[in-house]
């Protein structure tokens, strides 16, 4: 039963309010309104034992969920499944989505060596010519995240990935009919390009929605794709240029990376949150309050500061097993284990993350990479001890693409994700020119041969970790902290 007392402590409360808050959505009251108003309320309590809140209280409870909800901070672990079928479903999709987009990249090796062996031979520079087709493909990758973004608003993610795999698999298809380079640029490098940055970028975007704690192993499988093609299909298209012509090798592809980009359009799929999202404005779709964030600008100075170092053992190791008397096959073969070891390294580096922290892992593996070439790699003169590089250097040099994608959604946040991520990827471009600034270094020194190469790659992978080390120490004040 309500007593007098209860009614006086009502009372007193809700003048406590009043005086505190004043609500956004009615004017302010006069005392005699007020006293009216609960006049009315204490009578409406002492009749009914069935309401526990006072109106304006509701009304304050209202004003503060609704301010809650245009939170773009959200918390969202209790939702995200992290598991069940659907979402290893995506990541199988992921999965195919390296495979296909990478690994027919890191295969370019092949294609460009036999077309400049077999059918431009007589075209002077034609490796210069041609290598431009690879870092043409490897440029639209990187670029087209934005469009990815503005395309998926507009159209949906599905009719984006079908995009992607229709580029994709058109590229190749008339890449058999090349005869001039200058097609290659077309085919290989924009279509093909363009094709892969749309079905990655989708992947990149649905995964981290399906995983939390599991989020690191999650993406080191899907990641891995991209060593298994590295590692499969060389071994693929090189017997079929040399049987078939590389006409009919890049229809094969076309036809194998058209069955892969099937499986990854139908397993791929967001998290529905149960409300068709309205097409947003393009303001609205990037959020470039992203570039104030001083943390993910730090992440991505860091990442593209290491990822310079990335491709020179993969673009200069078989000519520096040449240069060392080594036969091409075995240099192949050094090629071939460190693509092995980099698809165990993605599995490894996304399990490990997940246990002692994704970014502390990233870093781990940045200054392993760079000890490893400034040590390893600096006393290599033998095949063996080659091999013991090429090894080290692909089990830890996978972090990268491995956790990028955690990373930043730890950093930014679920809502601020899909714009941070397409701005990373974008850093990656200036990246792309590691291999090139390390050639112009190497060709206006007087040292000895590939020394450049090491000391580039040691030093870029050791400055990209120690800038990590900085946004660590800014985001949790600790050394030994778990992020």
């Amino acid at each position: 039963m309500t007593t007098a007392t209860d009614i006086g402590q009502d009372l007193h409360r809700t003048y406590t309010i009043e005086s505190v808050v004043t609500l956004p959505s009615a004017p302010a009251r006069s005392i005699h309104d007020v006293v009216i108003n609960e006049s009315n309320m204490i009578a409406s309590k002492v009749t009914s034992h069935h309401s526990s809140k006072l109106p304006d209280q509701q009304d304050i409870e209202g004003t503060l969920n609704n301010e809650k909800i245009k939170d773009p901070i959200v918390d969202e672990h209790d939702t995200i499944p992290d598991g069940g079928l659907t979402a290893w479903l995506v990541i199988l999709g992921a999965f195919f989505t390296q495979f296909t987009a990478f690994g027919t990249a890191s295969s370019w090796g092949v294609q460009q060596n036999h077309f400049e062996q077999y059918v431009f031979k007589s075209v002077p520079d034609a490796q210069l010519q041609l290598s431009f087709a690879g870092t043409l493909m490897e440029v639209c990758v990187d670029m087209m995240g934005p469009m990815v973004q503005i395309l998926t608003n507009k159209f949906g993610y599905k009719a984006v990935l079908i995009t992607g795999a229709l580029l994709m698999v058109l590229g190749l298809e008339m890449a058999g009919f090349t005869s001039q380079i200058w097609h290659l640029y077309l085919t290989q490098g924009i279509l093909f390009g363009t094709g892969a940055s749309f079905m990655f970028v989708t992947a990149m975007n649905a995964c981290p929605q399906w995983f939390d704690k599991k989020r690191g192993f999650a993406l080191g499988l899907a990641s891995s794709g991209s060593g298994v093609g590295g590692l499969v299909l060389p071994f693929i298209l090189t017997p079929l240029n040399k049987s078939l012509g590389i006409g009919w090798s890049y229809r094969i592809l076309g036809f194998v990376i058209l069955g892969c980009a099937i499986v990854s359009c139908v397993c791929i799929r967001m998290r529905s949150t149960g409300a068709k999202q309205p097409t947003r404005k393009l303001k609205e779709l990037f959020n470039f309050e992203v570039l104030k964030d001083l943390n993910y600008c730090l992440w991505v100075l860091g990442s593209m500061i290491g990822l310079m170092g990335f491709f020179i053992p993969y673009f200069f190791l078989p000519s520096h097993a040449s240069y060392l008397g080594i036969p091409t096959s075995d240099g192949s073969v050094i090629v071939a284990v460190m693509s092995a070891s980099n698809f165990l390294g993605r599995i490894a580096i996304g399990f490990i993350a997940d246990r002692i922290g994704r970014l502390n892992t990233d870093i781990l593996c940045l200054l392993i990479t760079g000890i490893s070439a400034l040590t390893i790699w600096m006393f290599a003169y033998t095949y063996n001890v080659l091999m013991a590089f090429g090894v080290v250097f692909g089990f830890f040099c996978a972090s990268y693409f491995t956790l990028l994608s955690p990373i930043t959604a730890t950093i930014l946040g679920m809502k601020r994700y899909p714009t941070g991520l397409s701005i990373l990827l974008l850093s990656n471009v200036v990246s792309v020119f590691g291999p090139s600034i390390a050639s112009g270094v190497e060709s206006t020194v007087n040292a000895e041969p590939y020394l450049t190469y090491k000391v580039f790659t040691g030093v870029v992978y050791l400055l990209g970790g120690l800038i990590l080390c900085v946004l660590k120490i800014r985001m949790t004040k600790s050394v030994f902290a778990i992020i």
